[in-house]
This record gives C-alpha cells, structure tokens and sequence, in this order.
C-alpha cells in the first residue's frame, strides 16, 4: 500500500473535517484521562481522523485547545442547570431537589468533566483558577441559591457551602466517574437511564433530609 492510499473505510482528513463540538469533546475526554500534559494534540488528530495541523490552525496551541474545550463543556452544563432554577415552583426545597436531581443527570452524561476536576483540582495553577472562577465558582453561587434562601428563612440551619458541594458533586456523580467500580458494586448497570433517574433522585431526598433534620 502506498503512503497515498487512505485506509479501508475513512475518507482523507481533508474531505471529513470534525466539527467543533467533536473536537471539544474528544480534547475534554483526552485533559480529563490524560490530565494535561499527558494530553497530545497529535493523538488527537489521530483519533479525530483529520489533518496533522487542523488543531494548531483552529486554536493555535494545547492551552488554547483546554480553554477552549473547558469553556464549551461548563457553557453546556450551566445552560441546562440554570434554567432548572428560573422554575420556582413548589418552592426552594423542592427547587433545590430538582437542582440536584438535573446536576447528578447531567454528571452520568458528562462525566468527564468532573474526572478533569478531579485531575486539575489538585494543585494551584492558572487553569484552576480559570476553572473556579469562571464556571465553578457562579454555578455553585446560582445553584445554592435555594438554600440560602432556606437559611434565611430559618427554615434550615446554616450549612457548609464546601461540604455541600464535595457530598453532590463528587460525591453523587462519582459512580459515572469511576464507572468501572460502580458495576463491580451493582446491582444492575448504574449507567441504565433509569437507574441514573432512581440513583439522582435519592441523592437529592438525602441531601434535603439532611438539611430539613439540621
């Protein structure tokens, strides 16, 4: 076979190009396995199938690429959240429960983006101050408005924003983090939609007990 001849099946990289939300995507999935500089854009372009430059053209570097795909991912996820939080009905307890209900829900879809968390959440650096700032830190603001609200009105005691926060994030979502642990515990396939919905739902009646009990 000569150099010019493509393999079986896959078209030239030129004629395929990814979309953006292809590259996103598989750039996340890659900093969150391989944690930054583990990362190759050229095992990228291997995987995506496309030209060996396509990625220094469209971002002009690795750091360009994390911020990029960690901008695009968080974006996803507080369009979905927030929009949970302008249904005010039933009031801030049960509006909390649908917070967490849709976070643990979005977390089994995405769980690469707390694996880079995990992975960028361990020593100080400007992409953790990047992440905190810019995503984290206003999502966790909107997100426990609730139950702010809760404290102010007595209704509940005032709670740890930092406990609160590990227990569901990491917490709640770490089943779809460490898939593979999760089905050695079982029963049944924690990635089954509805053991995903029967698995967010008692975080979220757990976590509110909690509170309502403190």
């Amino acid at each position: 076979m000569t150099s010019s001849t493509s393999r079986a099946g896959r078209p030239p990289a030129e004629l395929a190009p990814a979309t953006l939300d292809e590259i996103l995507g598989a750039a996340l999935r890659m900093f969150a396995d391989k944690g930054y500089d583990g990362m190759s854009v050229a095992q990228l372009n291997r995987q995506l199938g496309v030209s060996h430059n396509l990625i220094h053209q469209r971002f002009g570097s690795k750091e360009k690429l994390w911020y990029a795909a960690v901008d695009w991912a968080f974006g996803s996820i507080a369009a979905e959240l927030l929009s949970e939080l302008e249904n005010t009905s039933g009031g801030p307890l049960e509006q909390f429960h649908r917070v967490i209900v849709r976070f643990v829900r979005l977390n089994a879809r995405r769980p690469e983006v707390l694996r880079l968390l995990t992975v960028e959440g361990v020593a100080e650096t400007p992409r953790l101050q990047h992440l905190y700032e810019h995503h984290v830190e206003p999502l966790l603001a909107a997100a426990t408005a609730p139950v702010r609200r809760l404290v102010d009105e007595g209704v509940i005691a005032p709670v740890s924003l930092r406990t609160l926060y590990f227990l569901i994030a990491h917490g709640a979502s770490a089943p779809y983090g460490l898939i593979g642990l999760s089905r050695r515990i079982g029963p049944g396939d924690p990635q089954d939609p509805q053991a995903i919905t029967e698995h967010a739902n008692l975080v979220a009646d757990l976590v509110l007990a909690g509170l309502c009990n403190r």
